[in-house]
């Protein structure tokens, strides 16, 4: 005889094969993603795997109730079913439960849509606009230390934290060397740089630790504020005029970035920043809380970490052009569709700009000064509005998943990046997908308009 899991749903019994339940667990933190169907409430980990939640009452067409746990079907690739009433088990047929055809219904709601078809245009279409290939660049980040700009090669960051209350004192300290924080399992020494640099000291407001390797031992270097991820053209980067290399602190740079208004940024040898004597004294300080750093290096992958409202997600670092902050004035675009804020001249390209919240269905309004993110694959550019860049984090791969199959709008997220700490997960945005969308929307736009 045949066994079922009965539900309740808005006063009506549902059933559906017990054989196809895996377990039924408490409804777990869910993170949304944008563009999928509307039966979507997010992805959880549940024991581990990350996996879709659907609303039954989605599925069904029905008003939207709470839920409070969900039933985990049993196939190759998990789906959670959110009810809010708790599922029993029963023998036989029974005429008043209604069997849901589950498959049916999740193949119905997830169906894949045909993409927009039509000639392919610059996501900068129009009459007066046109956008620039993107040359060979350089990716470095940005910070700032006395007021001067400071960056480093972005493949030389391990992380960016924020400074801890606690800093563990190490022997024979100095100004240099201010101590050591706990960083994945060992203790990081942490170096002010205000000091290497010969730069006048003054408190910060939030100051954050840049995480590096300086002659291959991981380092913490203080700095001010970090301020954004640059990519640069090698034609924008100088060596350091050799009558200035004779300095102590001049040595410590080299090469000069050159930015829009004649902003100097000085790229740091990083290397050069320490003596020797002074690495060789914090690796005997450290030796004994230095076990992780001999386990086997796994793979990293870089991503940049972004905000809109209390969502994040993450783009690839590669895939970063440069991170700037949102200018006062922007050229509108005529008929332009909604979610094109306008367009922005950045260094002679003409670079249309999306606000990402309205793309992504973030509900109320960006508070404070928003962050453009330039985003550049082949001859596709252009700058996403977001709310906060908050750093760029390092993920060992094997902490990276494919994203489920959620429909073809979904497919701008294609993997799940789980944090160390278990706090959550982070949507990896595919930069082509992210890029190619919006230049298909923008033609629609512009089209639906011009029609009107």
């Amino acid at each position: 005889m045949a066994r079922r899991l009965d539900f309740t749903l808005a006063g009506e019994r549902m059933a559906l094969p017990a054989a196809a339940v895996r377990e039924v667990v408490a409804l777990p933190k869910l993170t949304r993603v944008p563009y999928a169907p509307a039966a979507l409430l997010g992805l959880g980990n549940i024991r581990g795997t990350v996996m879709p939640v659907v609303s039954v009452s989605g599925l069904l067409g029905r008003v939207e109730t709470a839920a409070a746990l969900v039933i985990v079907l049993d196939r190759a690739e998990p789906v959670g079913l959110a009810v809010s009433d708790v599922p029993r088990l029963a023998e036989g047929e029974d005429a008043a439960s209604r069997l849901l055809e589950i498959d049916a219904l999740l193949a119905n709601a997830f169906r894949g849509g045909t993409a927009g078809g039509g000639r392919r245009v610059s996501l900068a279409v129009s009459a007066a606009v046109e956008t620039a290939a993107v040359a060979e660049t350089i990716g470095l980040l940005g910070f700032t230390v006395a007021g001067q700009a400071f960056a480093l090669p972005l493949q030389q960051i391990e992380a960016l934290l924020a400074l801890p209350e606690d800093i563990t004192l190490l022997p024979g300290a100095d100004e240099v060397a201010l101590g050591a924080v706990a960083h994945r399992g060992t203790l990081l020494p942490l170096l002010d740089l205000r000091v290497l640099l010969h730069l006048p000291r003054a408190p910060a407001a939030k100051p954050r630790i840049v995480v590096t390797r300086i002659k291959g031992a991981a380092v913490g270097l203080l700095v001010d504020a970090v301020d954004a991820v640059l990519h640069a053209a090698e034609a924008e980067i100088d060596a350091v005029p050799a009558v200035l290399t004779r300095g102590n602190a001049e040595a410590k740079i080299q090469a000069i970035l050159r930015r829009d208004g004649g902003r100097l940024v000085s790229l740091l040898a990083s290397d050069h920043l320490v003596k020797e004597s002074v690495m060789d004294r914090m690796r005997a300080d450290t030796a004994g809380h230095s076990a992780t750093e001999e386990r086997c290096v796994e793979a990293i992958e870089q991503f940049l970490i972004f905000t809109l409202g209390d969502e994040t997600f993450g783009m690839p670092v590669g895939s970063v052009r440069e991170v700037a902050v949102m200018p006062e004035r922007l050229t509108r675009l005529p008929k332009a569709p909604g979610f094109v804020e306008g367009v922005m001249n950045l260094r002679g390209d003409a670079i249309p700009v999306i606000d990402q919240r309205r793309r992504f269905g973030v509900a109320g309004a960006a508070a404070g000064q928003r962050r453009l993110i330039i985003a550049a694959v082949g001859d596709l550019v252009a700058a996403f509005a977001v709310d906060a860049v908050t750093q760029v984090l390092r993920v060992p791969v094997s902490r990276l998943r494919a994203a489920p199959e959620l429909g073809e709008g979904a497919r701008v997220f294609d993997r799940i990046a789980s944090l160390e700490d278990g706090a959550g997960m982070v949507l990896v945005i595919e930069p082509k997908e992210l890029l190619d969308r919006a230049e298909r929307d923008l033609l629609a736009g512009f089209q639906a308009r011009q029609a009107t």
